[in-house]
């Protein structure tokens, strides 16, 4: 599906995230301006278990693990927005071990054995993670961002997400490819 749709079909005043983006850091692609609009989105489509944000003011937390290619945009991109009543925060790590709280993970594309790796960690936390590290959803990944035709896809792993209690919006799912987990 195109962006364009995609970005309209979600009502993401996409616009008024370009209009507020100031520079302060080197600016990322349009390639990462996009997959930064697709990591909103996943936070109003997807559900996560209650006792994941307990409390009104938990902050749901949108991480970035690796080498940060979106820059100052995705914090501007969702500054003051809200995921049901929790405020809206991101948070950058070096190491997975430094992820204390996280609901959707941006995995930078690493080797297929270091994303196995990543992945092992983060069983039973209740992360969504994403990458558009090749294979990454058949690596046992949940979402794979990919570009195809100059046009961002999703591919989704839905018995990832469901093995980690998520659940996706019908919405969401009518617009990905989905796919399982190669056996290890």
């Amino acid at each position: 599906m195109n962006v364009r749709v995609f970005i309209l079909y979600f009502g993401v005043p996409i616009s008024c995230l370009l209009c507020s983006y100031r520079e302060v850091q080197p600016e990322p692609s349009n390639e990462y301006k996009i997959k930064a609009v697709f990591l909103f989105n996943f936070s109003q489509y997807v559900e996560w278990p209650l006792d994941v944000l307990p409390d009104d003011d938990s902050p749901f937390v949108i991480g970035i693990l690796g080498k940060d290619p979106f820059g100052s945009y995705l914090d501007v991109a969702v500054k003051n927005e809200r995921v049901k009543r929790h405020p809206l925060v991101i948070r950058r790590f070096n190491r997975v071990e430094e992820i204390a709280a996280c609901h959707i993970l941006y995995i930078i594309p690493a080797d297929k054995d270091e994303i196995k790796t990543i992945l092992d960690r983060l069983t039973s936390r209740h992360i969504l993670t994403v990458s558009d590290a090749s294979n990454f959803a058949r690596l046992g990944g949940m979402i794979r961002l990919y570009t195809e035709a100059n046009k961002t896809r999703i591919r989704i792993n839905l018995g990832a997400v469901k093995k980690e209690e998520l659940v996706c919006s019908s919405k969401l799912l009518r617009l990905a490819d989905i796919v399982e987990s190669q056996p290890h």
